[in-house]
């Protein structure tokens, strides 16, 4: 039987699996790049092929846009497919954190628009008390912990499932960012604009360029540190760890993609007579929050348990684990992440509106995250699941607006590209579970 002590975090475990291994496989110390290919191999023949296919399905997504349309990988355009996908991100690493669990939470685009509204109201100075902007996005944080969490406990301790839960969230929900909308923004006509220059700022703000280069340069350098320093620590603990010569390979391929978005960022986007350049604030933002809980899910005793349950609730029981606790906590993660992601999208459009389509947002919030490799099923995912699901769903609606399609063909596509997800992950489980 699992113990809690087996259970906790150590400096280089792996997720476990929903069968309870690791879902990145790792080679003796001395191994080669054979014994990774290998490994990697049998994880594909064991249904464990990683993010390589979702990473496939990109580059070629990609190379068909910039045939059909070839603005498409322009400055300026990157850029705003990043800022038009940013809210979408948020909300897909929200949602990982019940999917992990085999939970999921319909309400967190309501979640996210109400506590936008909350943001909003307190730092204005027209419909509100204009609160500084750092209390004022605390509050709405918080709003958002409070929301999910309410529902985090009838789940919990009247053991309700989720998805009616939710769904009533999501339901009730609608009607009070309704109502806060209409009582709050007045005359406006169902609109509350935002007038707080630094939450106005979250999508449309620009880093100065050099500031850019300074936040990527210490963010990469700590990146390569810590994976380092993580691989040496099992060497020296004789634990299996990768070859050093990979890591490195890592830590060059994260160096060129801070590069890459930086040099793309700091490009000028704008015209000749008004220069508009600079990584937008939420890139550090989306950044800072993947970091956070990929710390969170990877390196704590909580994250540990999270994938427990969601591999085996009644052997994570056994061994002593408070599931109500840890599927409390999450939903209450969730929330947080998704008033933020309100937050960021109520910047992107300049206001809050009574008519966010917060039913749409969270179903492209579960696409995002099941597209980039979390499992619907529970205990196998990523907060980098989501971050790649995200571009791929920003992508997709980037390019067919640029050839011309509108939301009824962007829609199918979407759907198309879910629907492979969901079967490539069936067979990953199906393959699991036979072996």
């Amino acid at each position: 039987m699992t113990t809690n002590k087996e259970l906790s975090a150590d400096d280089g475990a792996a997720p476990p699996s929903a069968t309870g291994t690791a879902t990145s496989a790792v080679v003796p110390a001395n191994g080669s790049f054979g014994d990774i290919v290998r490994g990697w191999a049998r994880r594909v023949r064991h249904g464990e092929s990683g993010m390589a296919p979702v990473l496939v399905g990109l580059v070629i997504i990609i190379v068909i846009f910039q045939v059909k349309a070839p603005q498409f990988l322009s400055a300026g355009n990157l850029t705003n497919l990043i800022i038009q996908g940013a809210a979408l991100i948020l909300l897909g690493m929200a949602e990982v954190f019940v999917l992990l669990l085999g939970e999921i939470d319909l309400s967190i685009g309501y979640v996210g628009g109400v506590a936008s509204v909350v943001t909003v109201a307190l730092s204005s100075s027209n419909v509100g008390p204009d609160w500084p902007w750092w209390i004022s996005i605390i509050a709405g944080l918080a709003a958002g912990a409070l929301m999910t969490g309410i529902q985090g406990l009838l789940i919990t301790r009247l053991g309700l499932p989720s998805f009616v839960v939710t769904l009533a969230g999501m339901l009730g929900l609608q009607g009070v960012l309704i109502y806060l909308v209409d009582h709050i923004g007045g005359s406006s006509g169902g609109t509350l604009r935002i007038t707080n220059s630094v939450i106005f700022n979250l999508v449309n703000g620009n880093l100065d360029p050099l500031a850019g280069w300074i936040i990527m340069i210490v963010a990469v350098a700590l990146y390569v540190v810590l994976l380092f320093r993580r691989n040496l620590r099992r060497r020296a603990s004789n634990l299996t760890a990768e070859p050093l010569a990979l890591t490195t390979v890592k830590a060059i391929a994260i160096a060129i993609a801070g590069v890459v978005l930086v040099l793309i960022c700091n490009a000028n986007r704008g015209s000749s007579i008004i220069a508009l350049r600079g990584v937008p604030w939420v890139v550090p933002i989306i950044v800072a929050v993947l970091a956070l809980w990929t710390f969170l899910l990877t390196r704590t005793r909580y994250g540990k348990y999270v994938y427990a349950i969601g591999g085996n609730a009644e052997a994570a029981r056994r061994a002593g684990i408070n599931l109500n606790r840890i599927r409390l906590i999450a939903f209450i993660f969730g929330g947080v992440t998704a008033a933020l992601a309100g937050m960021v999208y109520g910047s992107f459009l300049g206001s809050v509106s009574n008519n966010i389509d917060g039913g749409k947002l969270v179903l492209y919030a579960v696409a995002a995250a099941v597209i980039g490799g979390t499992s619907l099923f529970g205990g196998r995912g990523k907060m980098v699941h989501a971050l790649v699901g995200g571009i791929i769903v920003a992508v997709i609606n980037n390019g067919m607006g640029l050839i011309g399609l509108d939301a009824p063909p962007q829609l199918m596509v979407t759907a198309l590209v879910l629907l492979a997800a969901v079967i490539v992950d069936a067979v990953a489980r199906r393959g699991r579970t036979e072996t």
